[in-house]
């Protein structure tokens, strides 16, 4: 049987594996600074896709709905910082400058 001290030190390890998981970058437990209400994360998500389903995809569903898409560019509005030229675009033998991605 362990100790209580040894509980202590599980929760203790299981702890700084969950800091340093976080600052390596292999897990993310920060909320998304762009969310604004919703049915929150964490723990409580993870409660609503088990026990409350339908919630969970109406949460899902509603961040998807207030989550605005890049606009489309339309004809008229330049390469808009994608293609930068390094010269005359049409003197040349070929593409001579940088693509942004």
């Amino acid at each position: 049987m362990i100790e209580w001290w040894g509980w202590v030190l599980i929760v203790l390890g299981v702890v700084a594996l969950g800091v340093l998981a976080q600052r390596r970058g292999w897990i993310d437990l920060r909320g998304d600074a762009s969310r604004r209400g919703g049915s929150g994360g964490g723990l409580v998500g993870i409660g609503d896709e088990v026990f409350n389903p339908t919630r969970h995809e109406a949460s899902i569903e509603l961040d998807r709905q207030t989550t605005l898409p890049a606009p489309a560019p339309i004809p008229g509005d330049g390469d808009l910082g994608v293609i930068q030229t390094d010269g005359d675009p049409d003197a040349g033998d070929g593409y001579e400058g940088t693509i942004r991605l």
